[in-house]
C-alpha cells in the first residue's frame, strides 16, 4: 500500500481519485488547497503526489517545484493532472519536476497505469484460464 497525497481542488475529482486509489489498496489524502499542500506532504511522507495544475492561490508548478526544493520530499515522483493540455504545457510540467503528466478528463485505465508505474507496481495481466 503506498501514501498518495492528492491536491485537487475539484470535489469531484478528489473523490474519484480517492475512491480509484483506495480499491487498488492505497492510502490516498486530499488536499484541496494548494496553500496547505506542502505543509500536509511533509507531515504525510508520501510514496506519490497527485497535482492539478491549475489551482488557486498556488499553482501545481509552483507546488512541484517547492516539493522539489525540499530535502524530505525532493525524490517523491509527482504527477500532474490537468485540464489544460498543449504541448508546451507538459514541457513546462516536466521542467518544473513532475515525472507524468496526465489530461483531463482523464482515462481511469491510463490514471491507474500511470500510478503503478510511478510507484513501481508491475501490472497484473489477467490470464485466461487454461483449457482441460
Amino acid at each position: 500500500m503506498a501514501k498518495i497525497l492528492i491536491v485537487e481542488d475539484n470535489a469531484l475529482n478528489v473523490k474519484l481519485f480517492c475512491d480509484l486509489l483506495a480499491a487498488h489498496g492505497h492510502e490516498p489524502r486530499p488536499v484541496t488547497d494548494g496553500r496547505y499542500a506542502l505543509g500536509e506532504a511533509i507531515s504525510f511522507q508520501p510514496d506519490l503526489v497527485i497535482t492539478d495544475i491549475q489551482l488557486p492561490h498556488v499553482t501545481g508548478l509552483d507546488l512541484i517545484e517547492m516539493i522539489r526544493d525540499d530535502e524530505q520530499l525532493k525524490d517523491v515522483p509527482i504527477m500532474a493532472v490537468t485540464a489544460y493540455a498543449a504541448a508546451a504545457d507538459e514541457e513546462r510540467i516536466r521542467a518544473a519536476g513532475a515525472q507524468a503528466y496526465v489530461s483531463k478528463p482523464i482515462s481511469v485505465a491510463k490514471f491507474v497505469a500511470q500510478v503503478n508505474e510511478l510507484l513501481g507496481i508491475e501490472a497484473t495481466v489477467a490470464k485466461a484460464p487454461e483449457t482441460i
